[in-house]
């Protein structure tokens, strides 16, 4: 029997330190989602709080899961019935992970940490161990995190779960010259990794620019064949719906 899912994916802008503002944004996404009755939705790495590699800066934004602070986030994300993806900074234990939530109506279904860790993210998080699949609607779903993207075998180790789909929520903000540079080289790995698993791919990013980098995204669906198939425009903030059939 063939399955279906429908898929939603952000491109919002790059936000640091306000949570108030990303919950306001996850909300307004969010709503539009589900009125286009997505499954799922996707945010981009470590969005609640912004993509900060600053051990002290990191460390101050950092969310314990069984806080009463994060169970305020899951309070506020309790109307929504699609399953949410969001990236967030963690902390366990003193220890900090670069994390992505999985949250139903209030309930936390549990958590993906990054296991590939890039330049100055190493010394300031720790790395995941495993790669949790979930399921929802008779579908399943793994997530990699923006850097784990380069490594066949975090996609493999999603696929070998029996997923349909690989979630990734991915932040680019870069210098001008690098961000250049990678512009469309981005896609170009994540259909790599379809047409080696034959798993559908979603990813999430942020936009804009800031401090001297630029982000243009790119938020994209792409096939098992690793073409794609929708894609927010560059340096635009926007959503992508797809429906999928597995």
């Amino acid at each position: 029997m063939r399955k279906t899912a429908t898929v939603a994916a952000c491109q919002p802008r790059d936000v640091h330190g306000d949570i108030e503002e990303t919950l306001r944004t996850i909300e307004v996404y969010a709503a539009k989602a589900e009125k286009q009755d997505a499954d799922l939705i996707c945010f981009p790495e470590c969005y609640l709080q912004g993509y900060v590699v600053n051990e002290k800066k990191t460390r101050e934004l950092a969310l314990d899961l069984s806080s009463h602070a994060f169970k305020k986030v899951l309070n506020r994300l309790s109307e929504f019935s699609p399953v949410l993806i969001i990236g967030l900074i963690e902390i366990e234990n003193e220890k900090l992970y670069n994390t992505a939530v999985v949250v139903k109506e209030e309930e936390l279904l549990g958590v993906y940490r990054k296991i590939n860790l890039y330049g100055g993210e190493n010394g300031v998080f720790e790395s995941g161990s495993s790669y949790p699949v979930f399921e929802d609607n008779g579908f399943r779903f793994g997530i990699n995190i923006c850097y784990d993207l380069n490594f066949s075998e975090s996609a493999q180790a999603v696929a070998r779960q029996d997923a349909d789909l690989l979630v990734c929520p991915c932040n680019n903000m870069m210098r001008y010259q690098n961000a250049e540079k990678w512009k469309y080289r981005h896609n170009e790995i994540r259909a790599r990794r379809t047409l080696e698993t034959g798993l559908w791919l979603v990813s999430s990013d942020v936009t804009g620019e800031k401090d001297g980098r630029i982000s243009y995204g790119p938020t994209a669906m792409i096939n098992p064949k690793g073409s794609v198939v929708e894609q927010v425009p560059l340096l635009k903030e926007g959503m992508l719906v797809q429906k999928i059939v597995f």
